[in-house]
C-alpha cells in the first residue's frame, strides 16, 4: 500500500489532523508530518511534549472491520522498533502498550486509535520520536535517539524508513 505524504509546519496534533481528514472524506492512506505540535496527545489523554526538531507524525489507513486490532497494534510496535533500530547502536525494547525504550529510557511514544467513517474502519497511528531532545517528565526516564548514534540522524531518513516499512504491513 502506498501512502500519500502531507506536511505541515505546525498542527494541534497529527492524530487530530488525521481524524479531521477522514471525517472530510479524505480517506486515501496518508502520513501526516509536522515540524511542531502544540497539543500533542499521548495515551489516556496525556500530553505529548513536542520539542522542535523531534519527529511528529501520524499514519492512517483503512482496515478490514474483522481485522484484529491487537494483532495490528503488535505489528505496528514491532515495525517501528525495527525501523528505528537501523539508526542507533543500542537495542530498542517495546514497553506495552505504546512506548519504545533504549536502556529503559523512552525515546518514542505511539498513540493508536480507530475511527469509523462511512461504513469503513480506519487505523490511526500517532508517532512521537524524541530525535534530538527529550522532555523532562516527572517519574519518567526519557531520552532521545541522537544520543545513541555518533553521526547526525536525518529526519528524512527516519521518515523514509518508517514509510517503507508501513507500506509493507498496512
Amino acid at each position: 500500500m502506498k501512502f500519500q505524504i502531507i506536511k505541515y509546519k505546525s498542527v494541534d496534533s497529527t492524530n487530530n489532523v488525521a481524524i479531521r481528514r477522514i471525517k472530510k472524506g479524505k480517506i486515501k492512506p496518508a502520513i501526516i508530518l509536522a515540524n511542531l505540535q502544540n497539543k500533542g496527545r499521548g495515551q489516556y489523554g496525556r500530553q505529548w511534549v513536542s520539542y522542535k526538531g523531534n519527529i511528529f507524525m501520524t499514519i492512517y489507513f483503512n482496515i478490514n472491520k474483522n481485522k484484529s486490532i491487537k494483532s495490528l497494534s503488535k505489528k505496528v510496535n514491532i515495525t517501528l522498533k525495527n525501523s528505528l533500530e537501523k539508526f542507533v547502536s543500542e537495542k530498542i525494547t517495546i514497553k506495552l502498550p505504546n512506548d519504545l525504550l533504549i536502556k529503559g529510557h523512552k525515546v518514542c511514544g505511539i498513540l493508536q486509535e480507530t475511527i469509523n467513517y462511512n461504513n469503513n474502519k480506519f487505523f490511526i497511528v500517532g508517532i512521537g520520536i524524541n530525535l534530538i531532545k527529550s522532555p523532562k517528565i516527572t517519574n519518567k526516564q526519557v531520552s532521545f535517539l541522537q544520543k545513541y548514534n555518533n553521526n547526525k540522524i536525518k529526519k528524512v531518513d527516519i521518515f523514509k524508513k518508517i514509510k517503507k516499512n508501513f507500506e509493507i504491513i498496512a
